[in-house]
């Protein structure tokens, strides 16, 4: 029988990555509380992966090609600038966009023991559409920041040498992977007119960067 079960961990300090089924494991003093955020239950994958564009997203506004829409009946105060807007309708999860590869230490011994990894890639991450981005990056991620009050960024790098440790109980296997989590969110761009009418709805889903950290399960 295989168990997997998984956490979401910040960044935090750690050593080199250690072989716990060799001679002189490093033991847990006192045990290892349990996570305090428990995100999944098998390992992690990147959402929708064939569907995903990584960075597809429109910076160039072209007007859509109908015929605009008659003035409204009262007419705004001010004329509004003609562009795409971002209109957000549900936030979801924050799925992981892993860096490098995934590393593993098995606990062989009768006692929890700690595992030790380290990050092996610098790579940057940014934001993924799948469906169709006409408003621009930034005018997206702040709509987005302000509807659900969350903290976002269009891209986060994450770094070689980034150091962390974690308990392994016995007879399991602790994985680790590095990289960015980013949350899910559906929306749709809408053209604005200059007499401020809203037309042609582009649906899309975005993944944009939230934090950098690690993403930590075990097997047994």
């Amino acid at each position: 029988m295989r168990i997997s079960r998984a956490a979401s961990l910040l960044v935090g300090p750690t050593l080199a990555i250690a072989d716990l089924g060799t001679a002189n494991p490093a033991f847990e003093e006192d045990p290892t509380p349990a996570p305090t955020e428990a995100v999944e239950t098998a390992p992690p994958a990147d959402p929708e992966e064939s569907d995903l564009i990584e960075g597809g997203a429109g910076e160039v506004e072209t007007p859509p090609t109908e015929v605009p829409p008659k003035d409204p009946q009262v007419p705004p105060r001010e004329p509004c600038e003609p562009h795409y807007l971002w209109e957000s309708t549900a936030n979801h999860k924050k799925y992981h966009k892993g860096v490098g590869p995934t590393n593993s230490n098995y606990n062989g011994t009768s006692r929890r023991a700690k595992s030790e990894f380290t990050s092996e890639v610098t790579s940057e991450v940014g934001i993924a559409v799948s469906g169709t981005l006409k408003a621009k990056v930034g005018a997206a991620v702040a709509e987005i920041e302000q509807e659900y009050s969350v903290q976002l960024f269009v891209k986060l790098t994450a770094k070689t040498g980034n150091k962390f440790t974690v308990g392994t109980p016995p007879k399991y296997t602790t994985n680790a992977k590095y990289g960015v989590y980013r949350l899910k969110t559906d929306g749709c761009s809408q053209w604005v007119y200059a007499n401020c009418i809203k037309v042609v709805k582009h649906s899309a889903t975005l993944y944009t960067p939230n934090r950098i950290g690690w993403y930590i399960w075990e097997t047994y």
